[in-house]
């Protein structure tokens, strides 16, 4: 049989931010030419169109490094580390992971919702991020007859739920707040004391999102005063997430979709809102 495996130089070249991971090589090495930014030359820096990144940070100047560029796929569903404002100066998309999770920690989300509060059907229930994973919850939540309304850096059109600018007025209005936005300068410690004071003694929070999105000492002064009547929690500020084989192999098979789809100019799978 004709071996058909693209030659190193037929491979799309892809620049990384930090070494592959084993999984991601041995996956990924036989359809895209990576090479380490530390490593590569002028020459190799000045054509490198796309830029696989891991946790590493992202600043303006890397991206000036990089005339050429126009991704930035990112292996985890945080972007934090990311100059987000930069990207959208240079016209440089932003992709992440969250949807190789987005229907697991949707139904996570959930379980959180109904191990907190029992009693689901008919409650109010306030999202503060209608991405992947918040809609996916949105729906989940409608199901039970809960009334959802939802806090966004703006209006989604498409959205059948009532929007709600500031977070505390969500809160406030809500029996249950359920928190699946990115972590970005905007969104650290979204919600603090003021905000778990206007979701009540009655009320729940869900935090699917990032650690950083709540003031933790707040949170455990809120818990132990019944300022609020519960918390499920997914993450923490200082705890890292353990990768199962099967996140692993989500996220490799949705890092190459984007990658595929942006050298063959396709819409993005999972595109960053910049």
């Amino acid at each position: 049989m004709e071996d058909t495996t693209p030659s190193a130089d037929e491979r799309p070249l892809v620049l990384l931010g930090q070494p592959l991971f084993p999984e991601f090589a041995a996956a990924l090495a036989g359809r895209f030419r990576f090479v380490l930014v530390a490593d590569a030359d002028a020459a190799t820096l000045a054509q490198g169109r796309a830029l696989l990144i891991g946790l590493n940070p992202v600043t303006d100047d890397h991206l000036a490094a990089l005339p050429a560029l126009g991704l930035v796929a990112g292996i985890s569903v945080g972007v934090n580390h990311v100059d987000l404002a930069a990207c959208r100066r240079r016209g440089i998309a932003v992709t992440n992971a969250g949807a190789a999770f987005a229907v697991d920690t949707a139904d996570y989300g959930v379980g959180l919702v109904v191990a907190v509060l029992r009693r689901v059907s008919g409650k109010r229930v306030g999202i503060v991020g209608l991405g992947n994973i918040g809609s996916r919850i949105a729906r989940r939540l409608a199901a039970f007859g809960c009334a959802v309304s939802y806090n966004s850096r703006s209006p989604k059109p498409s959205a059948p739920y009532e929007f709600v600018p500031a977070v505390r007025d969500l809160a406030a209005g809500s029996d249950v707040l359920v928190l699946s936005c990115a972590l970005t300068e905007e969104t650290r410690h979204v919600v603090n004391g003021e905000v778990m004071e206007a979701l009540g003694k009655d009320g729940v929070l869900v935090n699917v999102g990032r650690g950083g999105l709540v003031d933790e000492p707040e949170l455990v002064r809120c818990l132990q005063e019944g300022v609020i009547g519960g918390a499920g929690l997914d993450v923490f500020e200082s705890e890292r997430a353990v990768a199962t084989p099967e996140s692993i192999r989500g996220t490799i098979e949705l890092v190459a979709a984007n990658l595929d789809a942006f050298f063959a100019g396709k819409p993005l799978l999972s595109p960053v809102e910049l």
